[in-house]
């Protein structure tokens, strides 16, 4: 009996017998490109990256996301609408399920880390039954020159061709991203979009720093000339990636960053840019990066040429580009910055009640943190097509496994301390 994948590909069932080749060991980006586009899994555009539609999922899906309610982080969880409580029971349930699963088909592991500051670096683990995942990933992530330190990895298993048992599970419908804080387990079943992966490992380095009072932050930084640092705080789609590739500043990083005792430091050693209406002109830096070789986008449509087409919304406003950092001319490839000068909050303002520019006071600063008035952007999560008004405490409340109130506490500390 065959299910079919949410990118449109077919699939197994627990249980059914298979003779899919064993799990592929490392393999490097050239090795994951080949990999990806022999199985058919995307287009190699004209300059040599790989084009990938994720299918029904262009964009994240919250409604799916759960956190494990266990004895070890129940009495810290945010409980609500953006962390939903899965019993231990259950994920361990479907955890085993995923776990035959992908034993029966082709999967790709990739040995990877997180936190470009060796103090605060996690080793990640991700195991996935698509090469391009496994690119994706290795652009996203860190790519350690040596195994990553002896913490215990983030383990990412990802089975987009799995459909979890809503009726077993008591979940929402067959996709299910689910995290198991305090045993750093990530599962995700039933979608493609690799987004998925990149964001359920912010959200457990969320909950896993700031019990080292880490500061972690959904923003993007750079440094100027004098060697400044700036922070630009904002929701996916408000322009914290194209404030921070800016070419006349050097890049620390586009997304996620911890803010410690030496500094700002990346979370991550990769881009993740919207590439809807991407011109050569207005972003050189990252229109560079996203038409070479071996760059991955996600839901781009290429032309009769096998150019990518920016312009082309027909699949979704929210395409992406995914990238090394190192693919930036102007990137610091140590991903660590100085405390910062200047922090910078984004609002897509769609009811126009804000000024366009306001200085802030350290009260006023911490009061917008927490409030997170903004807008979020059409395409950024399945089935959003305007922009809607929200209130998006820390400008990231989609990440935040603990109550906002922690974060907003830790990041007026280091304001308080640094003065920016």
């Amino acid at each position: 009996m065959l299910t079919t994948t949410n990118d449109d590909r077919p699939g197994r069932t627990v249980g059914e017998a298979s003779s899919a080749p064993p799990t592929e060991p490392q393999l490097n980006d050239r090795e994951l490109l080949d990999a990806a586009l022999g199985a058919g899994e995307g287009q190699r555009t004209a300059s040599g990256a790989i084009s990938v539609n994720t299918g029904a999922f262009t964009g994240r899906s919250p409604q799916d996301k759960y956190v494990v309610d266990e004895p070890g982080s129940m009495d810290a969880i945010w409980w609500g609408a953006v962390n939903q409580p899965m019993p231990e029971a259950s994920f361990d349930h479907m955890l085993s399920d995923v776990e035959t699963y992908l034993a029966g088909q082709q999967t790709w592991l990739q040995r990877l880390a997180v936190g470009a500051d060796p103090i605060f670096q996690y080793p990640v683990h991700l195991t996935t039954e698509r090469a391009w995942v496994a690119l994706f990933a290795r652009h996203l992530f860190i790519v350690p020159e040596a195994p990553a330190n002896g913490r215990d990895p983030i383990t990412v298993l990802h089975a987009p061709g799995f459909k979890a048992d809503p009726a077993t599970l008591g979940t929402r419908s067959s996709t299910v991203i689910a995290l198991h804080p305090t045993r750093r387990i990530i599962v995700i079943v039933g979608t493609a979009y690799a987004g998925e992966v990149k964001k359920s490992v912010f959200t457990l380095m969320q909950y896993l720093l700031p019990k080292r009072e880490i500061a972690t932050m959904h923003c993007s930084a750079n440094i100027d000339d004098s060697g400044q640092s700036t922070l630009f705080f904002g929701l996916s789609g408000t322009g914290k990636n194209t404030l921070s590739n800016d070419p006349r500043f050097r890049l620390v990083g586009d997304y996620e960053h911890g803010w410690s005792d030496n500094g700002v430091f990346n979370l991550e050693g990769g881009c993740y840019a919207k590439t809807i209406n991407l011109s050569r002109e207005d972003e050189p830096g990252i229109y560079a990066a996203s038409t070479r070789a071996g760059t991955v986008l996600e839901n781009v449509v290429l032309d009769a040429s096998g150019n990518p087409d920016f312009d082309d919304d027909s699949l979704t406003e929210n395409t992406r580009s995914a990238f090394s950092i190192s693919a930036m001319p102007n990137a610091i490839a140590s991903g660590l910055a100085p405390h910062p000068s200047r922090i910078v909050f984004l609002t897509a303002d769609a009811t126009g009640v804000l000024p366009p520019v306001a200085r802030l006071s350290r009260a006023q600063a911490i009061g917008l943190f927490l409030l997170g008035f903004t807008s979020k952007v059409a395409g950024t999560e399945r089935g959003l097509t305007e922009p809607e008004m929200t209130f998006s405490p820390a400008f990231g409340s989609p990440f935040l496994p603990l109550p906002p109130d922690r974060y907003a506490e830790l990041l007026a500390a280091r304001i308080e301390e640094h003065a920016p």
